[in-house]
């Protein structure tokens, strides 16, 4: 039994196995912090410590799928919008062949999940399975396009995520410091 679709679900568990391991680290930060600053036992007056624990983990998995779905939506866009550019295909029949490579998200998801104490592994493990797969989509399309094709491809893919995350890394600065400045000292 073949099916092209079998596979189609697994962006989704990835993204939620990814948000989870993320959700589940933050949530230790947030209430030890919580504790240190001794807002914690305040919040235990009102609120069950399964109640805490509970909510904040729906808020933090929530908030971190979003940020993944986002950045698998912008990464689907750049990867069609470059084949749209420097590909010879068509039809999109190699799209359908990189699918396959879903499997790489999958595998790092549940060894983060494993590992979701280790914030510094599962930052490594994402940006490992960003790696490979980016390697894997290389190797699968590059059939369809010229050498130059094929450089224009990788070039893309590089200037457009560096561009992006030097944006954001930016903006991050610039509240930080605006946040800093309004600050009395």
């Amino acid at each position: 039994m073949s099916n092209r679709y079998i596979t189609s679900h697994f962006p989704l568990i990835s993204i939620l196995l990814f948000s989870l391991a993320f959700a589940i680290y933050v949530q230790g930060f947030i209430l030890g912090e919580l504790a240190n600053l001794g807002i914690y036992s305040g919040m235990l007056e009102f609120i069950s410590e399964s109640g805490i624990k509970l909510t904040l983990m729906f808020l933090l998995l929530l908030f971190f799928f979003m940020v993944f779905s986002a950045l698998k939506l912008i990464a689907d866009t750049t990867i069609e919008l470059s084949m749209l550019f420097f590909s010879k295909d068509e039809e999109g029949n190699e799209l359908n062949k990189v699918r396959a490579g879903s499997w790489i998200y999958l595998a790092a998801s549940v060894i983060a999940v494993l590992l979701a104490q280790f914030i510094f592994m599962v930052v490594i493990l994402f940006l490992l399975a960003s790696i490979s797969y980016f390697v894997f989509l290389v190797y699968k399309i590059s059939n369809t396009l010229s050498l130059s094709g094929l450089i224009g491809f990788i070039f893309f893919q590089v200037i457009f995520w560096s561009v992006f995350v030097l944006a954001v890394v930016f903006a991050l600065l610039r509240l930080y410091n605006s946040f800093m400045a309004s600050l009395p000292i």
